[in-house]
């Protein structure tokens, strides 16, 4: 029996994507249509403006791009200088149910406790929108309070703003503790972006058609990866063995919370390597990948949950 992670069923093309991007509409430094330019050249089928509180669905250019409705909101907590929870937005066009408008304006909260953000979650899902958990590091986040906070289909686990300003959530921080606990939960990397230089450098990967319901439903699916550079080809579990295969890389990295894999490198000889398995063990509900390049570049795919149906 094969068991093959869904970016890689039937996957004929693979467009690229970025979910988490700001410009001088919010606190970022680009001008909108630069910074959509700056994505076109940069070989993205589609993005998401994601401005603080200030919902978008316009396309500011004048270059051919999918554009992605959304925004990001927050909540922070009374108790502290960066507690906080950010959620990022993402939704359908307006004529297919979106319950935002261009250009809708919202205030920032404070909470005391976790499970008040709940309240905004759920006003974002009945707007009908999905919804992706931010930087947990650098909003000081643990996976327990991740753990009351319902609906979400991702997480970060790249933040380009967060990895280049401050080292942080740069590889998945927290996702494997909820994964463990049976959450279906999806990784995706994102960029943040503020300053121009940090725009770019991590995306998703999604195997959908180009167009904006195909993408929505494939990122709720898990049809897709996240990368910051190396290319997963396909991923799958055959009788007990977990298979991938991806562009050169240096080293690849099977994980499971629970279980120590080994690091896999290169054959004696060899510079990189194009494939790799490992025997999955006994009692895992899950199984992902990680590849490095020889840049330091990862890519993730999302988990195989081995106990679903």
């Amino acid at each position: 029996m094969i068991r093959r992670q869904q970016a890689f069923e039937n996957a004929n093309r693979f467009l690229k994507g970025a979910l988490h991007c700001h410009t001088t509409r919010s606190d970022g430094r680009g001008d909108p249509a630069d910074v959509i330019k700056l994505h076109k050249e940069n070989g993205y089928d589609f993005m998401a403006l994601t401005d603080h509180r200030f919902y978008n669905y316009e396309n500011f250019s004048d270059v051919p791009m999918i554009m992605v409705p959304g925004m990001e909101m927050d909540r922070d907590f009374n108790d502290a200088c960066c507690h906080c929870h950010h959620i990022v937005c993402i939704g359908p066009s307006k004529a297919d149910g979106n319950g935002f408008n261009q250009d809708d304006r919202f205030e920032s909260g404070v909470i005391d406790r976790p499970e008040e953000t709940q309240v905004m979650l759920d006003w974002i899902h009945a707007n009908n929108n999905m919804t992706i958990y931010c930087h947990p590091e650098w909003s000081g986040t643990p996976a327990r309070e991740f753990e009351m906070l319902k609906g979400n289909f991702a997480m970060e686990i790249w933040n380009s703003g967060c990895a280049i300003e401050d080292r942080l959530d740069m590889n998945a921080a927290c996702w494997d503790e909820l994964l463990v606990q049976g959450q279906r939960i999806w990784g995706v990397a994102t960029d943040d972006g503020h300053a121009m230089n940090q725009h770019c450098k991590g995306w998703v990967m999604v195997n959908a058609e180009p167009d904006l319901n195909s993408i929505l439903d494939a990122l709720k699916a898990g049809r897709f990866y996240a990368s910051c550079g190396p290319e997963i080809r396909d991923f799958y579990v055959e009788d007990g063995v977990a298979h991938i295969s991806c562009s050169p890389v240096k080293e690849v990295k099977f994980v499971h919370m629970r279980v120590p894999y080994h690091v896999q490198l290169p054959a004696e000889g060899c510079d990189t390597l194009t494939e790799a398995s490992v025997a999955v063990r006994r009692g895992a509900n899950y199984i992902r990948a990680t590849v490095i390049d020889a840049q330091g570049r990862r890519a993730w795919t999302n988990p195989i949950f081995l106990d679903a149906e």
